[in-house]
C-alpha cells in the first residue's frame, strides 16, 4: 500500500502531524508512506522514521503533481485542505481522505465573535478524522520530533559554562506582531523569576529577526540571560527547547513543538486563541502545561493566524498579560 501525507505547512501545524505519521504506520506496517511539504520545512519531517519518501511542493504545480502522479499512491490523507491540494486531489484520481477545517466557523468568530467551533477538539483529533475510513486511530502518546545527530546542541560548549547545569528557554519570537510578546514585559518576566530563582538561566530562543529585542532583553537583565536569537538553526532550537528544563513561549512553532518532548510548557496568547483547537499537544501525557492569555476580552480572537499591527491599536490581549501570573505558572511546573 502507498500513502501520500499533505501537509504544506507551517511548522506547528506540520508538527502535529507526527502522530498521524506514527499512527498510519502502526496500522500499516508495511505501507510505503510518502509526505508532501513546502521545501522550507523538510526539516521538520525529513528525519522522521516512519516515512519512507519526502516529497517537497515544487514552484511549479503541474510539476508536483506529475511527479505525485508517477507514485501511483493508493490513498491520499490531506492535513491540509485548501485550493491547491484540492486541485492535486482531482487530477490524482486517488481514493482521500481530508481533515475539517473550520473555517467559516473560525471566521465566525473571529469577525462576528459568534462561537460555533467544537469544543475542546485539537487540530490532532481533527486530523485523525481525515483517517478514520482506513482505520487509523489515535494512540494517545502525542507528538514525536526526530533530529539529526548534527542538530543536537552541545550545551556545554555553544552555551555560556554557567548555563551547562540547566537552563530555561524563552522563545521569544513569532510570525506575527500580534503573537509576541514585547519585550519590555519579557524583561519584567525573567526579572520577576530572578527574584524567586535568583540562580536561574534563560536562554532567549528565536529567529534573526529576533535578535535586535533579544539584545535587548538581556542587557537589561544580565548575565542570567543569553541571547541565542539566530544563531542557531530551526532543528538546532529544537534541541535547545529538547534540553530545557521549562519551556516559555509565544503562540509559534517551537512552542507547539516543545510536548514532544515532554516539556513543562507555558504558552502565551494574544491575538489568537486555543479556542481554535491549537493548545500545545501533549496527547495523553500528564504533563503540565499553562494557557496564559487576557481572558474576557471583548476584541479577542481577532485573527486564527496572527496579524502585523493591532486593528485596535491597544494591543491589550498582549500588553495586559500579568507577568506574576506567567512566573507563577513557571514555578508551579518547575
Amino acid at each position: 500500500m502507498k500513502i501520500l501525507i499533505i501537509r504544506f505547512s507551517s511548522i506547528g501545524d506540520i508538527a502535529q502531524t507526527s502522530p498521524i505519521v506514527r499512527c498510519v504506520r502502526k496500522r500499516y506496517p508495511d505501507a510505503d508512506i510518502h509526505f508532501l511539504t513546502k521545501p522550507q520545512f523538510a526539516g521538520i519531517v525529513a528525519h522522521n522514521p516512519y516515512i519512507n519518501k519526502l516529497i517537497l511542493l515544487n514552484s511549479s504545480l503541474l510539476k508536483t503533481i506529475g511527479a505525485l502522479r508517477a507514485e501511483k499512491y493508493d490513498v491520499i490523507i490531506d492535513l491540509h485542505h485548501n485550493l491547491r491540494t484540492f486541485i492535486i486531489k482531482s487530477l490524482l484520481l486517488v481514493k482521500s481522505h481530508s481533515f475539517p477545517k473550520l473555517n467559516i466557523e473560525k471566521w465566525l468568530l473571529t469577525t462576528f465573535k459568534i462561537n460555533r467551533l467544537p469544543q475542546n477538539i485539537h487540530l490532532v483529533d481533527r486530523y485523525f478524522e481525515a483517517c478514520n475510513n482506513i482505520g487509523v486511530s489515535n494512540d494517545g502518546l502525542g507528538l514525536e520530533y526526530f533530529l539529526a545527530e548534527g542538530d543536537n546542541v552541545d550545551t556545554t560548549i555553544a552555551l555560556p559554562k554557567d548555563f551547562a547545569d540547566g537552563f530555561f528557554v524563552w522563545i521569544i519570537g513569532a510570525k506575527f506582531f500580534t503573537k509576541v510578546l514585547p519585550k519590555e514585559k519579557v524583561v519584567d518576566g525573567i526579572t520577576l523569576l530572578l527574584q524567586t530563582k535568583p540562580n536561574a538561566k534563560v536562554v532567549l530562543i528565536g529567529g534573526k529577526e529576533d535578535a535586535e529585542r533579544g539584545d535587548f532583553i538581556a542587557a537589561r537583565v544580565g548575565t542570567n540571560v543569553y541571547n541565542a536569537c539566530g544563531k542557531f538553526s530551526l532543528n538546532q532550537s529544537v534541541s535547545l527547547v529538547k534540553q530545557a528544563k521549562v519551556v516559555i513561549g509565544n503562540d509559534t512553532g517551537l512552542t507547539q513543538i516543545a510536548p514532544a518532548f515532554d516539556k513543562p510548557l507555558v504558552s502565551l496568547w494574544g491575538s489568537t486563541s486555543t479556542v481554535f483547537g491549537v493548545a500545545p499537544y501533549f496527547g495523553n501525557s500528564t504533563q503540565h502545561s499553562k494557557i496564559i492569555e487576557v481572558k474576557d476580552l471583548a476584541c479577542r480572537p481577532c485573527t486564527k493566524f496572527g496579524r502585523n499591527e493591532c486593528p485596535k491599536g491597544h494591543f491589550d490581549c498582549m500588553n495586559k498579560i500579568d507577568m506574576a501570573e506567567v512566573v507563577k505558572a513557571v514555578e508551579s511546573i518547575s
